[in-house]
């Protein structure tokens, strides 16, 4: 579970998004950044379970910047209003699929995962690995544990088909997508719950064969 005080000094960046307000809360940004950290370092413990790669994981591999990089942005805000990570056998950097966790209180936390907007010779191999096995991969969306918590696959879809794909595949609306992605949200209140860790554990478990089947195509 993450502590009030960790929610609390999101919240005061949020509605006091600059330098100065946040030179007087470096104190309260170390605490809150180790609180993440540390929920992260737990979940991490665990999730070796899920996949090997995980063993001897730490939080810096996969937690992002708060600093925001405003250099091609018109939102000129200095800080990212969340903490972040993003959880694979390769860490942040890892170009295929993993498991994020975002924290953003009023209600924009949300725990998912997938694949986003990989590059095209990954984009590639996993538009074919979906063809080839696109009975096993519907299979799999529409399991229970699944749908529990995940609705849909989401992503941007191009407006025609790939290049090699024909109109009437019938895997043809997941072959026009170009990102992979799965979210369930997390209510404010979830945060600071013992349960926390627990539910994101089960919330990852079910996504662990969508993570497992994207990451196949890379291998």
């Amino acid at each position: 579970m993450l502590q009030s005080k960790t929610i609390s000094f999101l919240s005061g960046l949020k509605k006091h998004n600059d330098k100065n307000w946040f030179d007087g809360h470096r104190d309260e940004y170390a605490e809150a950044r180790a609180d993440f950290e540390q929920q992260v370092d737990a979940l991490l413990a665990q999730m070796t379970a899920l996949d090997a790669a995980f063993a001897g994981q730490k939080a810096k591999d996969s937690i992002f910047r708060i600093f925001r990089d405003v250099r091609f942005s018109k939102d000129k805000t200095p800080y990212k209003p969340n903490f972040g990570a993003f959880m694979s056998r390769g860490g942040r950097k890892f170009e295929g699929a993993g498991y994020y966790l975002h924290i953003e209180p009023g209600g924009k936390s949300f725990a998912g995962g997938g694949m986003w907007m990989p590059e095209a010779p990954i984009l590639k191999k996993v538009r074919q690995e979906i063809d080839y096995n696109f009975e096993a991969f519907q299979r799999m969306l529409q399991e229970k544990s699944f749908r529990k918590y995940f609705s849909k696959l989401d992503g941007d879809r191009l407006k025609t088909p790939p290049q090699g794909y024909d109109a009437g595949n019938p895997a043809i609306e997941f072959l026009k997508m170009k990102s992979f992605t799965v979210i369930t949200p997390l209510a404010d209140d979830m945060l600071t719950a013992k349960s926390l860790e627990k539910n994101l554990l089960s919330i990852f478990t079910a996504m662990q064969p969508l993570v497992d089947f994207l990451n196949r195509a890379l291998d």
